[in-house]
């Protein structure tokens, strides 16, 4: 109960607050509590392997995504406040986890869920209105037919108003299979919030094959790094990379020492037999 009391709590600081003034009728509102409970329901749950349209009406299956982790975010274009913001959030989100991690570690999405409008066209221009031009972010139209199936799938909640939608706030963490493996609440997006899920995804992955050392060494690069609060973005940890190499070079000196210790051992029983 506590722990639904606090994402409760979160929940409330992260719903759109489309409508301003005041009006006869009390407009139509998103139940907070239900939307909690479908979005941590879908914890879990595969992502369906939806059809949806890029930016240049190139349809684009969720499956492509899969062998990365994937960051999804819902939102609509014609929203002039709530939206905007939680995309710029992301972006600098997105900016300070790509100084350690890397654009090719991982994808995001953005999905437009007020179909017909958030059309492909639509979706470009919003994209650009936030400078965003990343070729691991992608602007997804769905058809209007899958909008309900699909933010059902994600435990993604919406309730049109007069002024716009009310809707919950937040990115969902998608691991490498296509699973949904968190949801990060807010609109507030930083590089914490969603380095941290990403960071356990990226360490959790299979090595790749063929690329074993190579795979290994980038783990161990992302393995020390830490958020920074002063630059909202990830770094180094310099201590803890020479704990690293210390204990890599115990490890190495210890089994040099055994190596060497048999060797000895072998030379000398060879040296016993031929002994007259």
């Amino acid at each position: 109960m506590r722990r639904f009391a606090e994402l409760s709590a979160a929940l409330a600081l992260s719903l759109s607050l489309a409508g301003a003034g005041t009006m006869a009728a009390e407009p139509p509102a998103l139940d907070e509590a239900q939307a909690l409970r479908l979005s941590q329901a879908a914890i879990g749950r595969m992502v369906p392997d939806a059809v949806l349209l890029d930016t240049r009406e190139q349809p684009v299956r969720l499956s492509s995504f899969r062998g990365k982790p994937l960051l999804v975010s819902f939102i609509y274009t014609g929203c002039f406040q709530i939206c905007p913001t939680q995309t710029k959030a992301l972006h600098e989100a997105v900016k300070g986890m790509d100084k350690v991690f890397g654009p090719h570690q991982y994808n995001v999405v953005s999905i437009g869920f007020n179909q017909p409008f958030d059309s492909p066209t639509a979706m470009r221009a919003f994209a650009a209105q936030q400078r965003i031009d990343y070729p691991n972010w992608a602007f997804l139209s769905p058809p209007a037919a899958g909008v309900d199936a699909l933010t059902r799938a994600f435990g993604f909640s919406y309730q049109a108003t007069p002024a716009g939608f009310d809707h919950l706030l937040g990115v969902t963490v998608v691991d490498t299979q296509g699973r949904i493996h968190s949801q990060v609440y807010g609109d507030r997006m930083t590089a914490a919030a969603l380095g941290e899920p990403l960071r356990q995804l990226l360490n959790a992955a299979p090595l790749t094959p063929g690329r074993t050392l190579e795979s290994l060494v980038e783990r161990v690069r992302i393995l020390c790094t830490v958020y920074d609060p002063e630059t909202g973005a990830y770094r180094y940890d310099y201590k803890l990379i020479l704990e690293i190499i210390g204990g890599l070079a115990f490890f190495l000196s210890v089994l040099a020492h055994l190596l060497l210790d048999r060797w000895r051992h072998r030379r000398g029983t060879r040296f016993h037999v031929a002994s007259p």
